[in-house]
Formats: structure tokens, C-alpha cells, sequence
């Protein structure tokens, strides 16, 4: 396709008023078109953000970033042989990671797949990262899917990531700009970018509540990112956005506070406490080898307190 069929077919397609309403692609174009303000003919390379921004957004991110980059490791490993590059942006669409070959480093560069180059709609129209993060969903842009007719050599394959708050925290992008890259081989690619999306997700729930029990929620069909972080009293502190949408909790922010065992729909009934204190009397006993003084000890109680409570738990000597 040439750059001027293309830019008349995307011209064409947000002009036809019900496009939009009868394809997401569409929808992104009218967006980049009319509500961004941008030509699909325009020939400026991408904006980039100065090298001290990059570092305030990595310094933001540190953390998270700590946490991904083995990922971003793996996953390069996987596609980096067939000429990709992988990309991992903020919110906001700026690039702080980038895995590629040494041999295609000038080519994404060219490209404006570099350290500090703003992906957003609002920036580059409609394309893997922005349109990812604009959906908050997966999204492969295949080409001339792309707004910009100078972007319509690449493919790029994206998957969100959300945080602990349930809020976007960044993009996960597979681009290649191969002259033989296939449909069929972009969706092998997109799904592995969402797999990895996904364990780097999980993974930054976990690294988030270190000192918590994580369950994950669901029966045998469960998904992977639908965690669940509860402390020593058993009180759920915190959610990944899978779990929020599987119990019915706010899909962004701070969580109310809930006992575990009423998500899950058993409550502690009248011997909750009791089970919990038989636990605590016979972890004591056991770390004290059977001698009940220790095991007072230990507990803080004496020990005429902790026979009575042996008794009545059911707990013989």
C-alpha cells in the first residue's frame, strides 16, 4: 500500500461516521485524527523526552523495572533471533527498556523504538503501545493498521500491565519492522507478550506485599494474575486487578480491608477463634517438645492458664 492509499483509506474510514462503532481500529483512528489533531501524512520522526526526564521516569518505576527485567530478558530470548525488539514503557507511553540485537539497534532507533520516545495516541496515533494503553487491553497493529503512514513497515504486538493499585503501570511491546513478518507469526508473538505481561504483573504483586500470605483466587480455570494478599490476621490487603474484578472490589486503588475467609464464602463460625488458638497452642508445644512450662513460656501465659486451654481445646498432655 502506498502512503497515499493508506492515508486516504484512514481518512476515509473515520470519515464514514459509523466506523468507529463497528471497529476498534477505526475508533482509534478518529481518535488520532480528530480528538489528537494528528496527519496520517505527517513525517516527523517521534518526540522524545530529554535524558534527565527518562531517568525521572525510571527512578518512578525503579522498583517495578527491577522486577521486569528478567522478564524482558527472557522474552527478547524467545524473539530476538527473528528480528524484534522488545519494549517496555511507562503509563504514559514513554520507553525505559528496550531489548534488541546489536544488528537492529540503528533500525529501531530509526524507527523511534529508543530510550525516551513518547508511543502515546496522543503522540504517535494509532499504534501498538499507545492504542494498548488507550484500550487498557491487548492490541496487535499489524502494519497499515498504524496511523501514521510512516510507521506501516512495523508490527507491533502489546499487552498492558497493571499494578497493585489495579492501575496501568505500563506497556509490554514485540516490534518488528521484517518485510515477511506474517499475521499468523504475529499472533505466536502476541501471545507470549501476554504471558510475559502477565508473570511480570504477578511478580510485581508478590515483590509488592513481601511480607504477606499470596493466594491465588479461583477454581482450576484461575487466572495466574488473580492474587490475593493477606497478612498474619488473615485480612486481605491487597488485590491484583483480576482478583478485584473476580470479588466485586473497586477496580483501581485501595482496597477495603475484609476478612479472607468472607471472600471465599466461609465464614469463621463459632469455632474460627478456637481453631486459630488450637494452632498457636500446638505450634508451642511442639517447638518445646511436648513440655508444657516451655510452651507457657513461650505463649506468655502460665501454665495452670495453658492446661485449662488444653482442656477445653481438646488437647491432651
Amino acid at each position: 500500500m502506498t502512503k497515499h492509499s493508506h492515508i486516504d483509506r484512514v481518512i476515509s474510514a473515520v470519515q464514514s461516521g459509523s466506523a468507529g462503532a463497528r471497529s476498534a481500529l477505526a475508533a482509534s483512528w478518529w481518535r488520532s485524527l480528530e480528538h489528537h489533531g494528528l496527519n496520517p501524512g505527517e513525517e516527523r520522526a517521534p518526540e522524545r523526552v530529554s535524558e534527565a526526564d527518562v531517568r525521572q521516569h525510571q527512578d518512578r518505576l525503579e522498583h517495578f523495572l527491577r522486577v521486569a527485567g528478567p522478564k524482558l530478558d527472557h522474552l527478547f530470548g524467545l524473539v530476538g533471533q527473528s528480528g524484534c525488539g522488545v519494549v517496555l514503557t511507562d503509563d504514559q507511553g514513554i520507553v525505559l527498556d528496550r531489548r534488541c540485537s546489536d544488528g537492529d539497534a540503528a533500525a529501531f532507533d530509526h524507527w523511534g523504538l529508543a530510550l525516551g520516545a513518547d508511543w502515546s495516541e496522543a503522540s504517535e496515533g494509532t499504534n501498538g503501545i499507545g492504542t494498548c494503553l488507550t484500550d487498557r487491553r491487548q492490541v496487535t497493529i499489524h502494519r497499515d493498521e498504524h496511523f501514521f503512514a510512516r510507521n506501516t513497515a512495523m508490527s507491533c504486538m502489546d499487552a498492558p500491565i497493571f499494578g497493585p493499585d489495579g492501575r496501568i503501570v505500563a506497556a509490554l511491546d514485540v516490534s518488528s519492522a521484517r518485510a515477511d513478518q506474517t499475521e499468523a507469526f504475529n499472533r505466536i508473538i502476541a501471545a507470549t507478550v501476554a504471558q510475559t505481561a502477565r508473570t511480570i504483573e504477578a511478580d510485581f504483586f508478590r515483590a509488592s506485599f513481601p511480607k504477606a500470605r499470596i493466594i491465588v483466587a479461583g477454581g482450576e480455570d484461575r487466572d495466574v494474575t488473580a492474587l490475593l494478599a493477606v497478612d498474619q490476621d488473615d485480612i486481605v490487603i491487597g488485590a491484583t486487578r483480576s482478583a478485584r474484578q473476580a470479588y466485586g472490589m473497586a477496580t483501581s486503588g485501595p482496597i477495603k480491608a475484609r476478612p479472607a475467609s468472607d471472600l471465599f464464602g466461609h465464614g469463621d463460625g463459632p469455632s474460627g477463634f478456637e481453631k486459630a488458638e488450637r494452632a498457636a497452642v500446638m505450634r508451642a508445644l511442639t517447638r518445646a517438645g511436648g513440655n508444657v512450662s516451655e510452651a507457657a513460656r513461650a505463649l506468655g501465659i502460665g501454665r495452670a492458664t495453658l492446661y485449662r486451654r488444653m482442656k477445653r481445646l481438646g488437647i491432651g498432655e
